[in-house]
C-alpha cells in the first residue's frame, strides 16, 4: 500500500507542469499580443474608439520594447502594414463592421503568429476559409459565372485576412506558390469556366490548402510536453524497478535467515 502511495505521489509532482516566477511574468511580445487581442475585440463589440486608442498605444509600446525584441526585416514590414491597414480601416467612417473586423482580425491574427511558437491562430480559419473554397469549385464545376464571382469573391476576402500571417509561418518557397495560385485564379477569373487546365488549378490550389493547414497542426505539439511525458515515465519506471528490486532484495533475504535458523 504505502508503495503505491509512493508511485502515486511521484507521478503527481512530476505529470504537474513546473511553473516558476519567470514562467507568469509576461514577455514583451506577449503584451503586445494581449494589445492586439483586446483591440480586437473592442471592434467586434462596435467599440471603434476604445480600439483606435489601442491600436494607437499598440504602436507606442511596439516602438519602446522593439529595441529590445529581435524582428527579420519581413517580419517588421508585414506586421507594420496590418498595423496600418486596421487603424485606417476602423478611422473609415464609411467601413463597414464586417470589414473593420476583417482588418483587425488580420493584423491580429499577425501578432500572434510572431508571438506563438505553437497552434497559431490563423489555423482556426481552416474550416470557413475550406468552405468558401468549396462554394468556388461548386460554382465553376457548374458553369454559373454569377455565383462563382460571388464564391470567389468570399474566398478571396477570407485568404486575405490570414496571407500575412501565413507568410511568417510557413517556408517562403511554399508561401509564394500558394499566392502564385490564388493570384491566377484572381486574374483570370474569366476563364476559368472556359478552360480545362483553369479548372486543373482549382484542384491543385484545393490540394495546398489541405497541405497548409494538416502540416501546420503536425507542428501543434509542444516538444516540452513530450519531455514530460518520457521523463514522467522514465521516472515510474525507475521506482518500479528499484522497489521490485528492494522487494525482490528483501524476500531473498528473509528465506536466507529461515534457512539458517533451520
Amino acid at each position: 500500500m504505502k508503495f503505491l502511495k509512493a508511485v502515486f505521489i511521484l507521478f503527481f509532482l512530476f505529470s504537474v507542469p513546473q511553473f516558476t516566477l519567470a514562467d507568469h511574468a509576461p514577455s514583451p511580445v506577449n503584451e503586445l499580443d494581449d494589445i492586439a487581442d483586446q483591440a480586437l475585440q473592442m471592434t467586434k463589440v462596435g467599440k471603434y474608439e476604445e480600439a483606435k486608442h489601442l491600436l494607437n498605444y499598440f504602436s507606442e509600446e511596439f516602438t519602446e520594447q522593439s529595441m529590445h525584441q529581435s524582428f527579420s526585416m519581413d517580419e517588421l514590414r508585414i506586421l507594420t502594414i496590418s498595423h496600418n491597414l486596421a487603424l485606417e480601416t476602423i478611422n473609415q467612417a464609411g467601413a463597414g463592421i464586417e470589414q473593420k473586423v476583417n482588418a483587425v482580425t488580420r493584423f491580429r491574427l499577425v501578432m500572434d503568429a510572431l508571438s506563438s511558437h505553437y497552434q497559431p491562430l490563423w489555423v482556426e480559419m481552416e474550416d470557413p476559409l475550406m468552405e468558401a473554397f468549396k462554394g468556388v469549385k461548386t460554382a465553376a464545376e457548374s458553369g454559373n459565372s454569377e455565383r462563382y464571382h460571388t464564391e470567389l469573391n468570399m474566398f478571396l476576402a477570407k485568404y486575405n485576412i490570414i496571407q500575412p500571417s501565413i507568410k511568417l509561418d510557413i517556408p517562403v518557397d511554399q508561401a509564394q506558390a500558394l499566392d502564385a495560385r490564388i493570384t491566377y485564379l484572381d486574374h483570370y477569373r474569366h476563364q476559368v469556366l472556359e478552360s480545362t487546365d483553369a479548372m486543373a488549378e482549382l484542384s491543385t490550389l484545393q490540394t495546398d490548402l489541405e497541405h497548409l493547414f494538416e502540416n501546420k497542426k503536425e507542428d501543434e505539439a509542444d516538444p516540452s510536453l513530450w519531455w514530460v511525458i518520457i521523463s514522467t515515465g522514465s521516472i515510474i519506471v525507475s521506482t518500479l524497478s528499484y522497489v521490485g528490486w528492494r522487494k525482490y532484495k528483501g524476500q531473498g533475504e528473509e528465506r536466507s535467515s529461515e534457512r539458517q535458523k533451520n
